[in-house]
């Protein structure tokens, strides 16, 4: 089976077979974990950089009073902080959302992969400058889109990474998140989650069923959401 990890750094440089050989054995660590487990915990010291190679994932902080601020979703071929060994805790959670295949990585080893040759590193470098727009797109979202908005705006992006890691079909993707993980990334609750994506299906735009999410005018969507992909690094596919 392809391996994600590599599959993800290769799209975008061309890399070397050596390179590539050594990607997919730093990833012989892979183990299953379950769904709903947390890999690293805020406040544990930093560990290894964990890789997803499949299933999603994602980032949470609890806040005070209870709640969960979900910070990005993880995708298979997506890693997690290559510089956290410089802080002396962590400061958020990562954890899986389904059951998935995870490769821990030590951080030397990981540096080593770095620094292998000039392609590598730009290839690295790409996928940490992709993660940061995305964490200034979701801020951009919680401070200052309306509901439709940030619901469109998520659907239009996990739309395009899902298609960036083969996981689509046509206008159906996986999506394997439950509207109260939505509400927590959005900064919505549920109810208003629920009432957004009712909205769109009466409209015959999109629809979230289970485990996918069925897009039916990208257009559309494109066009409630304000979405431009520049962020992403990748072209959203042609509009119906």
């Amino acid at each position: 089976m392809p391996n994600a990890f590599v599959q993800k750094l290769n799209a975008r440089a061309a890399l070397p077979a050596d390179a590539i050989a050594a990607l997919e054995a730093a990833c012989g660590t892979a183990r299953q974990y379950p769904a709903k487990h947390d890999l690293i915990r805020e406040g544990d010291d930093p560990g290894p950089v964990f890789v997803f190679l499949e299933g999603w994932g994602c980032r949470y902080k609890i806040l005070p009073e209870g709640g969960r601020q979900i910070l990005a979703f993880l995708l298979p071929g997506d890693f997690c902080d290559l510089h956290t060994n410089v802080l002396n805790e962590m400061d958020h959670t990562i954890a899986t959302v389904t059951p998935s295949l995870v490769a821990t990585v030590p951080r030397a080893r990981m540096r080593e992969l770095v620094d292998l040759c000039p392609i590598v590193t730009r290839a690295f470098w790409w996928a940490q400058l992709v993660d940061l727009g995305v964490a200034r797109s979701w801020i951009a979202s919680l401070g200052r889109r309306g509901s439709a908005e940030r619901v469109a705006h998520l659907m239009c992006e996990l739309y395009v990474q899902a298609s960036v890691h083969g996981l689509t079909n046509g206008d159906r993707c996986t999506m394997p998140l439950s509207q109260i993980m939505l509400a927590d990334a959005l900064g919505l609750t549920p109810v208003h989650v629920n009432r957004v994506l009712r909205a769109f299906k009466a409209q015959g735009i999109m629809q979230l069923t289970r485990g996918a999410l069925v897009v039916s005018k990208i257009a559309e969507l494109v066009r409630i959401a304000g979405f431009d992909d520049s962020y992403l690094q990748q072209r959203l596919r042609s509009a119906k």
